[in-house]
C-alpha cells in the first residue's frame, strides 16, 4: 500500500534529558523510534525537532498524544504564576495552616514549606455555604466585583470556597466574573479555576491547594499547548492533540488546558501504562517497572495487571489530591551528580545534570561525574558512540569527572563501579517502599527495564532484590512515549457524601449514586469525541471504619450488589494496606467514578528477525564488572533473533537505550522481540 494511504499514530514524551517519540504505521503495522535533546526553555522546540526525526508527514497522522513533565518540573524549580485565591471570608489561612504533622518528626526547628499562595494574596468575599450545601449566607456580589477588579492584568486566579463540593454555585458566579469581566470590560483575569471544578470533595486544605496548583502551572502549560496546537497544525495535522494524564489515560489539549494538574505524573503514566499493556501481551500478570531516564527513576508496583491509583501524592511538598498512577520517584537517573558529603561518603543525586550542561562526557560544558560518565568509565556504554545521533560519549571527559571525587585510592573503574552501586541502592530503596513496605514481596514480581537507562542497571538491581527476571520491552527508550499511543481517554470525577452501609435498606442507593456519576461522565466524554459503545466505567468508594480520619479507595465491580459484599471487599483492603482488621462499622465518605473512552490499540505483531547471534554480534568489548574486565560480546538488538538466548555477560545495543547483562544473567529474546533477562540458569 502507498505512502498516502498509510495512517499513523506518533506519541511523543518530553524528559529532563531527552524527548522521545514513537510512530506506529497502522498500514504496515510497523514502529519506529526516535529521539532528541530536551529543550527546557521551549519544550516545543525539542517535540517538532523529534516529529522531524521520525520523517512523518502530519497530514497523514490520525493520532498524536504527548506527555509532559513542564507542569512538575515548574512546581519542583518555582516557575510557575504569581497565583490569587478569593475565598470565604475567615478562611484567608487555610494554606498557612495547612496540616499539623511535621515532615520532620524529631527537628523543633523544622519549617513548613511557604503556601503557594501567601495571604496577602489572598482575598475574602462575604459568602457561607454549609456542608450539605445549604446557603448560610449569600453571596455578596458587589464584594466579588471589587475582589475581582483589584487583582493585577492577567492574574492567574483560584476560587476556592467553603463546601463549594455540597453547592458550586457561590463559586461558579465569582469565577465567572473573573473570565469575563465586568460592564464589558476585558476581563480581569489570565487564568481563572475554581475548586469545584478541579476538585469537588470535602477537606478544605487539600482542595484549596490542588486548585492553587492547578493555577499555578495553569498559565504555562496553557500557552505551551496553544503554541504546540498551532505548531502542529501549521505541520499538516487535522486531529485533535490529545495529552498524558496522571491516571494512566489520555485527555484533549482542551481539558488539560483547564486542568493541568492533571498532567503533573503525564511522562511516567505512559510507561505504566504500557507495561501493563505488555504484561497482559506476554501473560506476565506482577509487575515492578522501573523506568530510568537522565534526571529520576519511577517504579510503580502492578499487582494482577491493575494499575494503581492513588489521591495521596505531593508534587514537590504541595498536596495534590488528584487520581493519579502510584508511582514511587527518586533523584536517581543517567544525570544524576556523584558527590562527596561532609563525612566523605560518596552520594548520587538528587541533583541532576539534565539536559544542559548534561553529563561531562557529552563535551557540552559539564564537569561534574554522573551515572552516565560512570557508565562510559565502566565501558557499559561505549565511548564514541553518538546518543540521538548527535551527542558523542567522550571517555577522556567522564574519567576526568570520575576524578573530582577525590577517590585516590581507586583506580577510574572502581571509583565508577561505586557511583553505580550507589545509584543502584537508590532504586532498590524506592522499590522497597512500594513493595516490602505495604507487605509484597518483590520476589514474586518481574522487573521490567526501561527508559534511557533502565535497562543498564535493571539486572543489577534485580539482583539486591533477589528478583529473579527482568524483561526489557522492545525501544525501551521510547516505552512512555509507546505508552500514550495505546492508552484510553479517561477522565475521574468524584463526588463527596457520607453514608453507613449497614444503614441502608439495600444496595439501590449506591448504586444510584453511581449511575448519576456516570451519566455525567458519558456526557462529558462524549463531548471528547467518546463514541457511546466505547464508554465504560470503573467505579470506588472512599470508606473508612466510623470515627477513622481518613479513607481508602475500596473497588465495586459491576457484580457487586450487596452491602455485606461492600464491606467485606473494605475489611480486606483495610488489612492489606495497614496490617488489621476490625469488626467495627464502616462509612463511605466519596464516590468515585472513572470514565472511560475506549480506543482501538495497535496490532503488535511477532519479531520478524531471523538467522542467529553471530549475525547480531557487532564486537568484543573489554566491560567492567566486579572489579575486573570482561571481554564481552557486543549485540545489536535489531538483529537478535526471537528465540536467541545465551549467557552474560552481554551488552546489547540499540538506538535509545542499551542492555547490560551482567555475570552469571542469561538472556533470551521472546517472540514478541522483549528481552528476558533471568538469573543463573534462568
Amino acid at each position: 500500500m502507498s505512502d498516502t494511504q498509510a495512517r499513523y499514530r506518533v506519541g511523543v514524551d518530553v524528559g529532563g534529558t531527552f524527548t522521545d517519540a514513537a510512530v506506529f504505521d497502522d498500514t504496515a503495522g510497523s514502529l519506529r523510534y526516535a529521539k532528541a535533546p530536551s529543550t527546557p526553555a521551549d519544550p516545543a522546540r525539542a517535540v517538532l525537532d523529534v516529529l522531524g526525526r521520525l520523517g512523518v508527514d502530519l497530514g497523514k497522522v490520525q493520532r498524536f498524544i504527548h506527555g509532559i513533565t513542564i507542569g512538575t518540573n515548574a512546581v519542583l524549580e518555582g516557575r510557575g504564576a504569581e497565583v490569587w485565591m478569593l475565598t470565604t471570608a475567615g478562611f484567608r489561612d487555610v494554606l498557612e495552616i495547612a496540616r499539623t504533622n511535621r515532615t520532620v518528626l524529631y527537628d523543633i526547628t523544622a519549617r513548613k514549606p511557604p503556601p503557594l499562595v501567601p495571604r496577602g494574596r489572598t482575598l475574602e468575599i462575604d459568602e457561607r455555604t454549609a456542608w450539605d450545601g445549604g446557603v448560610l449566607r449569600p453571596l455578596d456580589l458587589d464584594q466579588a466585583r471589587a475582589a475581582v477588579e483589584s487583582l493585577p492584568p492577567g492574574a492567574a486566579v483560584a476560587v476556592c470556597f467553603l463546601h463549594s463540593y455540597a453547592n458550586p454555585d457561590h463559586e461558579r458566579a465569582v469565577a465567572a466574573l473573573a473570565r469575563e469581566g465586568s460592564g464589558g470590560d476585558a476581563p480581569r483575569a489570565g487564568f481563572v479555576t475554581a475548586s469545584s471544578e478541579v476538585l469537588p470533595e470535602f477537606r478544605e486544605y487539600e482542595r484549596f491547594n490542588t486548585t492553587a496548583l492547578n493555577a499555578y502551572i495553569g498559565p504555562l502549560i496553557d500557552g505551551y499547548l496553544a503554541r504546540l496546537q498551532a505548531s502542529v497544525a501549521a505541520r499538516g495535522y487535522r486531529g485533535p492533540v490529545f495529552i498524558m494524564t496522571s491516571n494512566g489515560g489520555v485527555a484533549t489539549a482542551g481539558r488539560a488546558r483547564r486542568l493541568p494538574v492533571a498532567t503533573v505524573l503525564s511522562g511516567p503514566a505512559g510507561g505504566v501504562a504500557a507495561a501493563a499493556h505488555l504484561g497482559r501481551r506476554l501473560d506476565l500478570p506482577h509487575l515492578i517497572t522501573c523506568d530510568m531516564g537522565g534526571t529520576s527513576t519511577d517504579v510503580c508496583l502492578i499487582e494482577d495487571l491493575v494499575v494503581p491509583l492513588t489521591n495521596e501524592q505531593f508534587v514537590g511538598p504541595y498536596a495534590n489530591r488528584t487520581p493519579q498512577t502510584e508511582i514511587n520517584a527518586v533523584g536517581a537517573g543517567g544525570g544524576s551528580v556523584a558527590w562527596m558529603d561532609a563525612g566523605d561518603v560518596l552520594m548520587v543525586g538528587p541533583r541532576s545534570a539534565g539536559a544542559d550542561p548534561g553529563p561531562a562526557c557529552y563535551g557540552q560544558g559539564g564537569r561534574e561525574p554522573t551515572v552516565t560518565d560512570a557508565n562510559v568509565v565502566l565501558h557499559r556504554l561505549k565511548p564514541g558512540v553518538r546518543l540521538a545521533g548527535r551527542i558523542a560519549l567522550d571517555e577522556g571527559l567522564a574519567r576526568r569527572a570520575i576524578r573530582t571525587l577525590g577517590l585516590e585510592s581507586l583506580a577510574d573503574e572502581a571509583a565508577a563501579e561505586g557511583v553505580v552501586r550507589i545509584a543502584v541502592a537508590r532504586m532498590v530503596s524506592a522499590i522497597k517502599q512500594i513493595s516490602v513496605a505495604k507487605g509484597y514481596d518483590p520476589r514474586d514480581f518481574t522487573l521490567v527495564a526501561y527508559g534511557g537507562a533502565g535497562p543498564m542497571h535493571g539486572a543489577f538491581i534485580a539482583e539486591e532484590l533477589e528478583i529473579q527476571r527482568v524483561l526489557v520491552p522492545t525501544g525501551p527508550g521510547n516505552f512512555a512515549a509507546l505508552g500514550s499511543l495505546i492508552s484510553d481517554v479517561k477522565q475521574d470525577f468524584v463526588k463527596t457524601r457520607t453514608l453507613l452501609p449497614r444503614r441502608l435498606a439495600s444496595f439501590a442507593e449506591i448504586a444510584g449514586e453511581f449511575e448519576r456519576l456516570e451519566e455525567e461522565a458519558r456526557r462529558s466524554l462524549e463531548a471528547e469525541g467518546v463514541a457511546p459503545e466505547d464508554f465504560s466505567s470503573r467505579r470506588a468508594l472512599g470508606m473508612r471504619y466510623l470515627g477513622q480520619s481518613w479513607e481508602v479507595d475500596v473497588d465495586v465491580p459491576p457484580g457487586m450488589t450487596a452491602v455485606d459484599a461492600l464491606e467485606a471487599a473494605f475489611h480486606d483492603t483495610h488489612e492489606r494496606r495497614f496490617g488489621h482488621r476490625n469488626d467495627g462499622e464502616t462509612e463511605v465518605v466519596s464516590f468515585r467514578l472513572t470514565g472511560i473512552g475506549r480506543g482501538s490499540k495497535p496490532a503488535f505483531g511477532a519479531w520478524k528477525v531471523a538467522g542467529d547471534l553471530a549475525r547480531a554480534r557487532l564486537e568484543t568489548r573489554a566491560v567492567f564488572f566486579g572489579g575486573r574486565f570482561f571481554d564481552t560480546p557486543v549485540l545489536e538488538r535489531g538483529r537478535l533473533p526471537a528465540g536467541a538466548s545465551d549467557a552474560g555477560p552481554a551488552i546489547v545495543e540499540e538506538e535509545g537505550s542499551t542492555t547490560v547483562v551482567p555475570p552469571e544473567w542469561r538472556f533470551r529474546v521472546l517472540d514478541s522481540g522483549d528481552l528476558l533477562m533471568e538469573r543463573g540458569d534462568g
